[in-house]
Order: structure tokens, then C-alpha cells, then sequence
């Protein structure tokens, strides 16, 4: 079988491979570029899955970055359903499971990560949803009607907001999860104990410290035990306890990784002529000083764009401070930073309507911040980390409201 050139390959089709196609085609408008992906959707914005997709604030066709129209008319080729299983780095050249081999000048590694699994019995039974895809929502979306019942595993983000929005529809809702409290990675124990209560007070039934041990499949039921010794019955069971990077062709052509695959500043691999953006890069967060993988939408989004100018030769490089948000019920927030529950924290707070702006600290310095039903503040949250000054904690009261 014959192989096809392209002047630029894009691996993933997701969020930071959309837009790495549009950045391309923005400086570059004749270079041949070829999107291939593993889901058989064009690139749509993943947080509206566990958002507003289930609250009637956007519809399915509303959350694609384009339309086929768009990619036809800008001669960005795509590849759907299509996996690719070899990438031969001194060959410049990648393999697909179907047999095809496509030459590139200039590759993009946007593969993202795939959904951790529980290496329990009855893990991958058929019908237990790690909902991550477009696909999983569809499902999901269509099996949970008022008066059904759901287990979701995992008290993290994903976990926490597919559990409101299941519970605003009416389903009834038992999550399970080992921390003491949700999203406990970044929630300081005084917020995470609160919104819990929250969910409480709406009838969600919290088994916190502890977890699954097992699943099975009783007709159209899940049973659920755990290893404190308690058994749930469901009829969806959901399961969001994070996801893996997906690095495995890295590591074929001989890349380095870590925690991730390692880019430079400029989102280039140890290959100069290979790049990698969104979930699965590990990349020098220079307003912080240190080498991190962020697994939020803007940091797919604008790793996207620099890793698509840069292979069409802007050289930029990537010092962007990704945000993320995320809405619990009436509790919302965005946050910047390094955003960890582990370090120092100092609470501007205002008790009686949960609001307020929480600053993360090390060593006296600020270098995180979430601003919980506070709005239109992550550019001054940015622009305080990048001071990098040392600070008492309590002048930081009043600084951001």
C-alpha cells in the first residue's frame, strides 16, 4: 500500500488537536495537514459532557469545534474511528490499524488519556460506564430517567459533577469514594466538608473512605460491594477516578516521558520535529517553575494553538497559565494555579453564601488561587502568581473579590 506525505500529522482528534489544525491552517494555508482520531465525532469541547449538556444549556451539535464543512473548505483531512499503532521517528512516519503508512515533516501528539480502570471483579462488565467520550454521555444521558438509580465511583471532579448533574435529573445518586470528602486533591477539608453537605442536603447518599471491591450484573441491575461490607443496588453504574496519559507511541520512538510526554518550552518532544499539547504533555510551567501535566480544557485548547503555530514556525513559546472551572449545584469556581489542598492555604471567605477567593501558598509565596462564586478574576489571579513576591497571608485579604 502506497504511502501518503503530509506536511504536518495531528495524533488525536480531540480538543488540542482541533485546535492545533486551526492554528496550522491559520499561518500555514497551503502545508497539507492529515487529523486523525480514535472516536468516530470531530473535535467537540469534552466539559459540556458532564455540564451543560445535562441542564439544557447546549445541544449535542452545539459543542463541535466545526462542522465537515469547515475542514473540507480549510483541506484539513480527517481520519475518524482510526487509531494509530506505529510511529517510526527516523522514518518520520506513522502506521494506522489499518495497514496505512503516512509520511510527516511535523507530528503532533494530542492523544490525551484514556480513562483509569478498576482492577477489580467485574470491572469491565458490559454496561459500566469510565465516562469520559461523547459517546458515554449519549448513552448515559438516554438510560438515566427520573426514578432510576446510579453508583458513581470516584468523589474527584468528574465524579462530583456527573453526580449533580444526575441529581438534578432526577436520578437517584450514591457515590462512592476513599477520601473524606470530595475533590479533596484541591478543596481545603472546610470547603470540600461543605459542599459535600450540599450534596447530602440533596439526597445523594455519600460513602466516603471507601471503595468498590467488586461489581456484578444481576438482570438489569448492578450490585456494587465495597470493602467496608456494604452493597448498593443501581441501574447505571458510572465510574470517574481520573484518567492515564497516553504516551505508548512516545515511548515507541524512543521519546523521553515522565509524568507525561516531556515537551520544551516551545511544546517540541526530544524530537524537534515531533510536539505534543493537552492531556498527555508534560511541559515547563514557566509562570511556576516547574514541569507539570494540566488535564483541564484550556490548557488543551491553547497548548493546542502554540504546539499548531509552532510546527508551522512561530517558535513561541508556551507560557500560558491554563484556568479551570467547574459548577457543583449552586457552588461554582475557577481556578489558577497550582491549586493543591496539600500546601498552605489562606481563605478570604464569606461563610454565609460560600463565596469567596481561596490562595494557595508555598513558601510565603501565592502560586495558586480559586475564586469560588467570585467571577471575571483569573487574569488578576494570573498576574498575582507571576509577582511570585513574599506575602503574609492575611494581607491577602480583600485583594481579589
Amino acid at each position: 500500500m502506497p504511502e501518503q506525505s503530509y506536511t504536518y500529522i495531528i495524533v488525536g482528534a480531540g480538543l488540542a488537536g482541533g485546535c492545533a489544525a486551526d492554528a496550522i491552517r491559520e499561518h500555514d494555508k497551503k502545508g497539507s495537514v492529515l487529523l486523525v482520531g480514535d472516536e468516530k465525532h470531530l473535535p467537540y469541547d469534552r466539559p459540556h459532557l458532564s455540564k451543560k449538556l445535562w441542564f439544557g444549556k447546549k445541544k449535542v451539535e452545539e459543542i463541535f469545534l466545526h462542522d465537515q464543512n469547515y475542514y473540507d473548505e480549510n483541506g484539513i483531512h480527517i481520519k475518524l474511528g482510526t487509531r494509530i499503532v506505529e510511529l517510526d521517528a527516523r522514518r518520520k512516519a506513522v502506521r494506522d490499524g489499518n495497514g496505512s503508512s503516512f509520511r510527516y515533516e511535523k507530528l503532533l501528539l494530542a492523544t490525551g488519556g484514556i480513562p483509569r480502570t478498576l482492577p477489580i471483579p467485574g470491572g469491565n462488565l458490559e454496561g459500566v460506564c469510565y465516562y469520559r467520550y461523547l459517546d458515554d454521555y449519549l448513552r448515559i444521558r438516554k438510560e438515566a430517567k427520573e426514578g432510576k438509580s446510579a453508583v458513581v465511583i470516584g468523589g474527584g471532579f468528574i465524579g462530583s459533577e456527573i453526580a449533580a448533574a444526575l441529581n438534578i435529573n432526577r436520578v437517584k445518586v450514591t457515590m462512592i469514594f476513599p477520601e473524606p470528602y470530595l475533590v479533596q486533591r484541591v478543596f481545603p477539608d472546610y470547603l470540600g466538608k461543605t459542599i459535600q453537605q450540599h450534596y447530602i442536603e440533596r439526597e445523594i447518599t455519600i460513602l466516603n473512605g471507601d471503595k468498590p471491591s467488586s461489581f456484578v450484573k444481576n438482570g438489569d441491575k448492578f450490585i456494587t460491594r465495597t470493602g467496608n461490607g456494604k452493597q448498593v443496588e443501581s441501574d447505571l453504574l458510572i465510574v470517574g477516578i481520573g484518567i492515564t496519559p497516553v504516551i505508548d507511541l512516545a515511548q515507541q520512538a524512543g521519546l523521553k516521558v515522565g509524568n507525561g510526554i516531556v515537551v520544551n518550552e516551545y511544546l517540541q518532544t526530544s524530537d524537534p520535529n515531533i510536539y505534543a499539547a493537552g492531556d498527555n504533555a508534560y511541559f515547563p510551567y514557566q509562570a511556576l517553575g516547574q514541569n507539570m501535566r494540566v488535564e483541564h480544557w484550556d490548557n488543551a485548547i491553547n497548548q493546542g494553538k502554540w504546539a499548531g503555530r509552532n510546527m508551522a514556525g512561530a517558535y513561541e513559546q508556551f507560557d500560558y497559565m491554563p484556568y479551570f472551572f467547574s459548577d457543583l449545584f449552586e457552588f461554582g469556581y475557577e481556578a489558577v494555579g497550582e491549586v493543591d489542598s496539600q500546601i498552605e492555604t489562606f481563605a478570604d471567605w464569606q461563610k454565609e453564601n460560600d463565596t469567596g477567593v481561596i490562595y494557595y501558598l508555598k513558601e510565603g509565596k501565592v502560586r495558586g488561587l480559586m475564586m469560588c462564586n467570585v467571577w471575571g478574576k483569573v487574569d488578576a489571579a494570573r498576574e498575582l502568581i507571576k509577582k511570585g513576591e513574599r506575602v503574609r497571608p492575611e494581607s491577602l485579604a480583600g485583594i481579589i473579590r
